[in-house]
């Protein structure tokens, strides 16, 4: 089995790599790494996989994420742990009960770096916030917003989701980033 080295200290993270990539084993490095300040997360995952393949000296990959919503220009983009830790989860749904627009959406960027080359593989999943939080504490609920974020398809919040709800809604093609990864990483290697 081929194996990928992911350099984060987000469990949430290697638990999604290791759901979601086919025919590769993940060996994980739990290093906090340093984000720059931005707003484009790909720009941020660039930065994070070079201080990555430094520490571990070796081909691996690292990724960011951002969660966008609509009605507030983007808000909070790619600085998702500021806007919770700043207004919190409560007063972004305050916000929001004016709004007619509920769109949002999870935006993900996986880099992949051989201390040669940089290559970009992207994740989208579209939703709508919900109106209050709902659904239970589980260990796979990687972030607060698991518990506002709608798949409009099925009506439940990620939190409310069954594993193969989940599986199927965001670990799809274009939601999880590590599927066009593992695709290209399987021919590549």
């Amino acid at each position: 089995m081929k194996e990928i080295v992911f350099v984060t200290s987000n469990k949430g993270k290697i638990e999604s790599a290791q759901r979601d990539l086919i025919d590769v084993k993940v060996i994980s490095y739990p290093f906090d790494l340093i984000e720059p300040r931005s707003d484009d997360i790909q720009e941020i995952a660039k930065y994070k996989v070079v201080q990555a393949y430094e520490k571990v000296g070796k081909p691996c990959i690292a990724m960011d994420s951002g969660f966008f919503i609509e009605a507030l220009n983007g808000f909070p983009r790619a600085n998702v742990n500021f806007g919770l830790e700043t207004i919190g989860i409560d007063d972004m749904l305050y916000l929001m009960k004016i709004k007619t627009n509920k769109n949002c959406e999870f935006r993900e960027c996986l880099a992949y770096y051989d201390g040669n080359e940089i290559n970009y593989f992207h994740g989208t999943l579209k939703g709508t916030l919900a109106e209050e939080r709902r659904g239970k504490p589980d260990k796979s609920n990687w972030s607060e917003l698991c518990y506002v974020f709608e798949v409009p398809e099925i009506n439940k919040t990620i939190a409310e989701m069954t594993q193969d709800e989940r599986k199927e809604y965001c670990g799809n093609e274009t939601a999880s980033c590590f599927n066009p990864f593992s695709e290209w990483f399987n021919k590549k290697m």
